[in-house]
């Protein structure tokens, strides 16, 4: 932390009469043998004295006097970063992490200096760590990023957030989004209603066709660690997740009695998850199994809410590659619809593999079955995914991108009065590129960037859907 200059001591250092007392039982504090020759002191200890006293006692292994000293001459200068970092620095010698941590705290909000601010929320973190606080700690590690001075700094940074990760019970994970899209409802392509390239009687109303607008997106994610040991862990969780909608004028005039709240969706749960580690030494895996149970809302409506488990299981492959199986098993009740009073049994597996360089492919595949309580909701699907992430940046942005080809058949299908022969059968394509722009960072948090295009084509012409959308977004570096 500088120094200030003597001049700007002096300037700042005013008002000795409302130091005095403080000054006096710093004197006794160093040795003074009578409150005489303590008062005599007082009057003879410029201030300027006082503040090398200040540092020569915390230099000499005598952080109480520093304390002393310290608190006497903030009277005088309350708002003196340098005083404020001495005191915390004295603070941390005598093992008061908490007193330590609120003078940093006032350190830091006194600074003006890059160095001065970066020095302080350094020193803020590790008390707050002493003091059994990681997750403040966390949060004043965040703060050391925005001032860092060199990305070296940056880096060691993120490896200090990453061992607090590690030592936090609490772990946080918060994600932003605005994503202006050409369709919000899922809407169809066209007003025609077609089944199997025969025209029924009517039109789609305009709430039904593809309305453009906007996503605004915040979804939170915490958990607690209640129990860790050298090869398994349980913890207990939440998740919310909110979306809302603002139409586009074009929207609005497409569908007049329409509203961007009727597409709103919240979505929450908590859960208990616990993994372990398996396998041999030389290849060690790890497994999981985890209970949840939510709400989902939308349309300010509840639709249901659910209970669930599901298990996975990890195998670490030569090369660095990666194998995850994973299954789940839901059922849904008190809901509004009976198409959402189903049980759901999911299947899924990931191969994630590097390429070189810091590239890595993955290939992702999802099975999910529902039986409904109405037939509509009745259905399987499946899904491949192919992914390419680029492990060196181009240009401002690190990349990657994502092929999604899916399946979905509803064995028994209506519209309006009308059954479809054969049930309705849907295929989808969707490609999305993502860009990650790290260096452009505040606290370690860095926008992201991403493009979706894509299309499904469906028997039935209400779910011949074309979406494009652009999302800017906020993601954590660490």
């Amino acid at each position: 932390m500088p120094t200030p200059s003597a001049t700007s001591r002096s300037r700042n250092w005013a008002n000795l009469d409302s130091i005095r007392a403080a000054l006096v039982c710093a004197a006794l504090a160093l040795g003074g043998p009578t409150s005489a020759r303590a008062e005599e002191t007082s009057h003879t200890l410029t201030l300027d004295q006082a503040y090398q006293a200040a540092i020569e006692a915390l230099r000499i292994g005598q952080p109480d006097v520093t304390v002393a000293l310290t608190h006497g001459l903030l009277q005088a200068s309350p708002k003196n970063p340098v005083l404020h970092y001495l005191q915390a620095t004295a603070y941390a010698r005598m093992n008061e992490p908490e007193e330590g941590r609120q003078a940093a705290t006032l350190a830091y909000r006194n600074s003006k200096q890059q160095e001065a601010l970066f020095q302080s929320a350094q020193l803020a973190a590790r008390l707050s760590l002493q003091a059994g606080r990681p997750t403040m700690a966390q949060f004043w590690l965040r703060r050391t990023a925005v001032h860092a001075p060199n990305e070296k700094a940056k880096e060691l940074i993120a490896a200090d957030y990453k061992q607090l990760r590690r030592i936090n019970p609490w772990a946080f994970r918060i994600r932003a989004e605005i994503k202006p899209t050409d369709n919000v409802n899922n809407g169809a392509d066209t007003a025609l209603q077609i089944i199997d390239g025969v025209p029924v009687v009517g039109q789609l109303s305009g709430s039904a066709q593809a309305l453009s607008g906007v996503f605004g997106i915040v979804d939170v994610t915490s958990a607690y660690r209640l129990r860790q040991s050298a090869d398994s862990m349980t913890s207990v969780g939440g998740r919310l997740y909110v979306q809302r909608v603002s139409l586009s004028s074009e929207a609005k005039a497409l569908a007049p009695d329409i509203t961007g709240s009727q597409f709103a969706s919240t979505y929450g749960e908590i859960s208990v998850r616990h993994a372990m580690i398996v396998g041999p030494a030389e290849n060690l895996g790890s497994a999981a199994v985890d209970v949840a149970t939510g709400t989902s809302w939308f349309g300010g409506e509840r639709s249901y809410n659910f209970a669930r488990l599901g298990g996975e299981r990890t195998w670490r492959m030569a090369g660095g590659a990666q194998l995850r199986l994973n299954a789940m098993v839901e059922t849904r009740f008190a809901e509004r619809y009976g198409t959402n009073d189903a049980n759901i049994v999911g299947i899924g597996a990931q191969y994630l593999r590097p390429v070189g360089q810091g590239n890595r492919i993955s290939v992702s595949m999802a099975y999910r079955d529902s039986r409904a309580r109405w037939f509509t909701g009745t259905y399987r699907a499946a899904s491949v995914r192919v992914a390419y992430d680029l492990g060196q940046a181009i240009g401002p942005a690190k990349l990657s991108a994502g092929l999604v080809l899916g399946y979905s058949d509803y064995p028994e299908y209506a519209v309006s009065i009308f059954a479809v022969p054969g049930g309705r059968q849907d295929t989808s394509i969707y490609g999305d590129l993502s860009l990650f722009f790290d260096k452009y960072d505040y606290a370690g948090f860095a926008p992201m960037l991403r493009v979706r295009t894509g299309k499904k084509d469906s028997n039935v012409s209400r779910f011949d859907i074309r979406e494009f959308s652009v999302s800017l977004g906020i993601e954590s570096k660490f």
